[in-house]
């Protein structure tokens, strides 16, 4: 009896003892977040003040890469064969489960931080450093992967066909919101596709009838698509403009071009609907007797939302103060195409929106610019790095959550694949 009762004890013992390193470590988030606020706002100004286009981000990266190296992360630079893609990487007690935050950095160009990706930057490199000094003897691994150029190029495509993000267990980011805090994206996937036609130049009033005009070829490719979207799902979405109209009114039109995105909710139904939009191109290079190249640019998965990562950021967020992170309507539209959602469909993932504005204003735009350089921004990169390292926390110290995390997203990724 007394061995049962000493062995109750002992159960209990380590249970308040766990209780207590847990919530020390939670408490200890906070302050490390606190002290190192000012660093956090420090680099969302630099970068802001520092716009550097995709594949440019010189400044932005030699700030990150030294933060994190000053504070114990091994950097990784370059990594998939882009100069300003990196990887910084912290090891607790040997490692363990793999928290990872996925900063961006580049800015639009002739615009600026339209898009916050200061505060991307900012915010993941202070949750890296809080997650990292409050570890204690946990065996874990705090990752930062910078992603260059997600306007243009898109980084984490060539970061996620050299398999870098499977060296985290998840990975998380917040995206600057307008007025309101949320939690997840309605994100399509994409297809960046240009076509390029070849006819045959000719005098377009002496002789049109020797020539084949490739911009015939353009024109009746957009007349295609405008009948092809009468029979497609409604969240497709296929845009496109001519790139290359021909050389001269006089000349029957020798090349032409033109460049179309192709979108859709999920990757197996748009798939699809790209093999029908490369149909019709080809049918209107047979039909008008020219021949066309079809090249794809680039390729987006869509976000994959995991229930049960959402709840945690809600139930982190909650804990931060903000009452009400909801999920994304999917009656409400789409944000767009992100290159986040080629990382969600490797690893689980999850990403969520802090206000910068008291007002609903666009994305990409002058305000955008303007609100990720005010208290609000700054405060919503802090904010949102404490958010996330406490997240990240809660996902290290228990593997029933990580694995629950683990089980959605396979489901979740199951229904886009």
């Amino acid at each position: 009896m007394r061995y049962k009762r000493a062995i109750a004890i002992m159960i209990v013992l380590f249970a308040l003892l766990a209780a207590r390193a847990f919530a020390d470590g939670k408490a200890g988030i906070d302050a490390t977040i606190s002290l190192i606020e000012p660093q956090i706002v420090q680099i969302a100004d630099f970068i802001h003040e520092n716009p550097e286009s995709g594949n440019k981000e010189f400044k932005a990266v030699a700030l990150l890469t030294k933060t994190l190296a000053d504070n114990g992360f091994l950097i990784e630079q370059p990594v998939a064969g882009l100069d300003t893609a990196f990887i910084a990487t912290y090891k607790n007690a040997g490692g363990g489960p793999a928290v990872s935050f996925m900063a961006e950095y580049d800015a639009l160009d002739g615009l600026g931080h339209g898009c916050g990706h200061n505060l991307i930057a900012a915010s993941c490199t202070g949750a890296a450093i809080a997650l990292s000094k409050n570890l204690g003897d946990t065996p874990a691994t705090v990752i930062v992967f910078g992603c260059p150029a997600e306007e243009t190029t898109s980084g984490k495509i060539a970061m996620a066909a050299a398999g870098l993000f499977e060296r985290a267990d998840v990975g998380l980011q917040m995206h600057p919101a307008s007025d309101k805090a949320g939690v997840g994206s309605i994100s399509l996937a994409l297809n960046l596709i240009d076509f390029n036609f070849d006819g045959k130049a000719s005098h377009a009033a002496a002789s049109p009838y020797l020539g084949r005009s490739a911009l015939d070829g353009v024109m009746m490719m957009f007349n295609g698509v405008e009948y092809l979207r009468e029979h497609v799902k409604q969240d497709i979405r296929i845009h496109g403009i001519v790139t290359n109209g021909g050389q001269a009114a006089n000349i029957v039109p020798e090349k032409a071009a033109a460049r179309f995105y192709v979108r859709g909710l999920d990757r197996p139904y748009l798939n699809s609907v790209v093999e029908r939009v490369y149909a019709v191109a080809n049918g209107a290079a047979m039909a008008t007797g020219t021949t066309v190249t079809i090249k794809e640019i680039k390729q987006y998965d869509n976000v994959v939302n995991v229930p049960s990562f959402m709840s945690l950021i809600q139930e982190t967020g909650k804990a931060a103060g903000i009452t009400e992170m909801p999920p994304p309507d999917p009656m409400a539209g789409s944000s767009g195409s992100t290159d986040f959602g080629t990382a969600s469909s490797r690893i689980p993932c999850v990403i969520f929106g802090l206000p910068v504005s008291t007002e609903p204003i666009a994305g990409h735009s002058r305000e955008m610019v303007a609100a990720t350089f005010t208290p609000m921004g700054r405060q919503s990169a802090v904010l949102a790095a404490d958010i996330m390292a406490n997240a990240g926390y809660d996902i290290i110290v228990n593997p029933e959550l990580l694995a629950k995390i683990k089980a959605d997203w396979k489901v979740a990724v199951g229904g886009s694949k």
